[in-house]
């Protein structure tokens, strides 16, 4: 009761100064989670830039050895992984083509297969029984 009291009874410039400076802590309160929530994002920003700038530095320095190999007069090595890998995938289609070609081959002749009867007549008029 006695602070109520004396709250009630101070001038009118201080009132407005107490919530003047009410309003002055709320706002540096919100300022500062604000800042906080700006420098997690710049911080973000800041890491995903970095991955960028690295990936970009990397493929720099690769086109640099390159021109510089090339500049040497340096040929540039042969791409073994591609051509083990073409030639692989050429042996697989080879092998599926030969068993197809084997595959169909075989069913042909199943087809074609004829049996001949040797049949003995007796009256043959040509006489090629004998």
């Amino acid at each position: 009761m006695f602070g109520t009291t004396l709250l009630e009874r101070r001038s009118k410039p201080e009132r407005i100064t107490d919530q003047a400076w009410q309003h002055l802590v709320s706002a540096a309160s919100s300022a500062g989670d604000s800042v906080r929530s700006a420098r997690r994002s710049g911080s973000d920003l800041a890491d995903g830039a970095s991955e960028l700038v690295g990936s970009a530095a990397d493929e720099a320095r690769r086109r640099a050895t390159l021109a510089f190999d090339a500049l040497a007069g340096r040929r540039p090595a042969l791409p073994w992984t591609l051509l083990i890998s073409a030639a692989l995938v050429g042996a697989a289609i080879g092998w599926a083509a030969g068993t197809a070609a084997r595959a169909a081959g075989s069913r042909d002749r199943a087809v074609d297969e004829i049996e001949f009867v040797d049949v003995d007549r007796p009256n043959s008029p040509v006489g090629l029984d004998g």
